[in-house]
Order: structure tokens, then sequence, then C-alpha cells
């Protein structure tokens, strides 16, 4: 090793050089060739790594390989050989400048530690980008804990460097920040939160990449496309980017239709409001007009009978209409809608299906559908929906109803 030190130096003097200069030049020499050096070992070793890694993932089934190769596993790797070289050997470039072998030989084993920190970070991206592609863990806020765990690498490394810079043994660093921990905590605050938050969601299960969520204060409606340690982004359906922060989600009232999506059904509740004044009792000439309409045939010839018997029976005065039972066109109406409903083919029959009236209000009576669409996109659901009102508000005039709607400018004169 001595020979090696000072080989140019004693070429240099020999042919009549000074003694300084040639000390400069021989540091200068062994620094050039050990770059060099280093450059080639790490060129072949990147070269053989990530020729090897390719032609090992052709031949396996698994994509986890080709995740190794696109996140640079081997070409980081490949760094550790040369850099374990370069602080084996640079003792003997510097060994005349005792002054430049500490600072550089900290320099070194700082870059060893983010290199070390390259490595973890590209293979947890693979791991991750891996997890993303199991059904089991695809709905799951894996960015959120390799985020958590390269915060903690991260700190561990920067405090790592800073004792090796100073020159403090780690532990009595690591001790020493006892005094600055709530330094720590402010600038960390977010991060914490958001750690705390990333915890309790993947617990609770409140919220999967891929859910719909809608979060009035932020303005999101639309699906969760990605969450990580500090925020969540939902992708809004008019194609905009809503971001999040994740403490919001358990601080913060949001809803999560995932229990829609995974029901059989997507829900239909939306009122026709009818002017009162239409709505009236039916006579036998208005019933038997009605007994046309099929949907309902058998239910007012049945209804119309039992009416009849419980009149006669009671003595009850039919001259005057309002008198004993009878069968008003809102009521009939209703029980349409009913069967109008229980034999559509895109209502779910297995899930609520109800027609009830609202309390009146100065517009009129609501009479609102409540039921589930069997097809829950969105587009396919507006259309059903559409499609069912369509036929009813169309339906109204048979049953002598009206809808309750605005004056407009052409009634006013």
């Amino acid at each position: 090793m001595t020979n090696i030190r000072h080989f140019f130096y004693d070429i240099l003097v020999s042919n009549g050089l000074s003694e300084t200069a040639a000390t400069y030049l021989n540091m200068l020499i062994l620094l050039v060739i050990l770059i060099v050096v280093v450059a080639i070992i790490d060129y072949i070793l990147k070269r053989i790594l990530i020729v090897s890694f390719n032609q090992f993932a052709t031949q396996t089934k698994t994509n986890f390989d080709d995740l190794l190769i696109s996140n640079k596993v081997p070409r980081n790797v490949a760094h550790v050989i040369p850099l374990i070289i370069t602080i084996q050997y640079f003792p003997v470039v510097f060994s005349d400048f005792q002054n430049f072998e500490v600072p550089v030989e900290k320099a070194l084993k700082v870059f060893g530690i983010v290199l070390v920190l390259w490595i973890v970070r590209s293979l947890l991206n693979s791991i991750k980008d891996y997890l993303k592609t199991l059904p089991r863990f695809k709905d799951k806020p894996i960015a959120s804990y390799i985020q958590v765990f390269m915060i903690f690498a991260w700190l561990a490394g920067i405090m790592s460097a800073i004792a090796i810079v100073t020159g403090i043994p780690f532990l009595q660093f690591l001790t020493g920040l006892g005094a600055i921990s709530a330094v720590i905590l402010l600038v960390f605050k977010d991060t914490i939160l958001g750690f705390v938050a990333s915890i309790q969601v993947s617990i609770n299960d409140m919220v999967r990449i891929g859910d719909w969520i809608t979060f009035e204060k932020y303005g999101a409606d639309g699906d969760v496309i990605e969450i990580t340690l500090a925020t969540v982004k939902v992708q809004n359906f008019d194609k905009t980017i809503t971001t999040i922060p994740t403490y919001a989600l358990i601080s913060d009232s949001f809803k999560n239709w995932r229990g829609m999506t995974s029901s059989g059904g997507r829900r239909i509740k939306r009122a026709v409001i009818i002017k009162q004044t239409s709505i009236k009792f039916l006579e036998d000439a208005d019933v038997e007009a009605l007994k046309k309409i099929q949907l309902i045939t058998d239910y007012l010839v049945q209804r119309q009978e039992d009416i009849n018997q419980f009149n006669s029976s009671k003595n009850i005065d039919k001259s005057v209409l309002i008198n004993g039972r009878n069968l008003t066109n809102l009521g009939v109406f209703r029980k349409y809608i009913d069967a109008y409903l229980n034999q559509h083919s895109a209502i779910n029959k297995d899930m609520t299906i109800m027609v009830r009236q609202l309390a009146p209000t100065p517009q009129g009576i609501p009479l609102e559908i409540y039921a589930f669409s069997s097809d829950k996109r969105w587009a396919n659901y507006e259309y059903i929906m559409a499609d069912i009102f369509d036929h009813l508000l169309a339906a109204l005039p048979y049953f002598k109803l009206e809808v309750f709607e605005l004056p407009s400018n052409n009634f006013i004169k």
C-alpha cells in the first residue's frame, strides 16, 4: 500500500520535479485513477445487474421483478460496491493531506447513508406498486404506510448524517434531541396528524381507493384515486382533482357512497307535486273509465266491490258523494305508480318500493317515489329515473290530476 501511495511521487522526484509539486501531482494522479476505476466498476456492475434482472424477469411469471427494474433497484444497488472501494482506498489518495482525509471520509459516509435510503425507497416503491396489482390491497392506502416508514427512515438518516459530521456519537446526539422535540412536533404537525388519521382510516375502513365520496366542505364529489399520508385525492365527476387533508376524514363529516355501490341498487327518491284543487272523489263513471288501465283493472274491480258492499251494509246515502267510503283519483294514482314500479324491469324488487304522500306544501301535495334502481351506473340510473317520471307525468291527465308549476309568461296578461 505504501508503494502505491508514493509510486508517482518517486517517479516525479526522480525526474527533477520539486517535492511539493510532486506531492500535489501524485495526489491528483491517484485521485483521477481512483475516480476512473470506480466509474468503470460502477458501470460494469450496473450493466451486469440490469441485464441479469431483465433476463430473470422475462423467465418469471410475477411482475415484481419488473417493478424492481422500473423503480431502479438494481441501478441503485450497483453503486454500493464502488462506494465501498472508494471508502477503502481514498486514504491512499490523501495520505499526504491528512487535513482532507477526515472531511472526505465524512462526506463519503453521508453519501453512503443517502444511497441506503435511495435503495430502501426504490424497494418500497416496488412493493407498493406490486401490492396495488393485488385485489386484496388495491383499495388500501399502501402509499401512506410507505410514506410513514420513509419519514422515519429519512429522520434516522439525517440524524446519523449530523452525528457523523459533528463527530457526536449517535446515541448521545439522539438524547440531545429531547430538548428540541417541541420544535420537531411543530414542524411535523401535519405529518403526525396525517399519520394518525391514515391509521384510523385504514383500521375503520372509512375510505378506500375507488370509493365515491362527497365532501361538501372541500367541494369534492367523485372517486378517491389516491390516499397518502398527508392528502387524499378525489377525481370529481367533472374530471377536476380535489385534494383533501387526510386528517379531515376523521375530523369532519363526509359521505361515502360505498354502501350504495356494494348493495343491490341505487336509491330513487323524487316527488311529483300534485295540484291540490285537482284531487277529487271518483264517481262510478270515472272508475269504469280507469278500469281500462290494465295495471289497476283488478285492483279497481276488487276495491269497488268492497266499497259498495260496505256502503250497502251501512245504508250509506250515496246521493252525496262524500258519504261512506270512496275512491279518490290521487289514491288510485298512487296504486297505479306502485303497480308500475313493481313491473318495471329496472327496479330492484328485493329492496324497498314505496309510493308515499308527504305533508302538503304551499305548492301542493308531494307524491314521492322511494325505490331502488338495479343499475347503479350514474348515466343508466339517471336514464331509468327520467324514464319513470316521463311516464308518470304523462299519465297524470288520465286520472284528472294536475302537476303544480309556477305561472309562466303565457299565464300572465
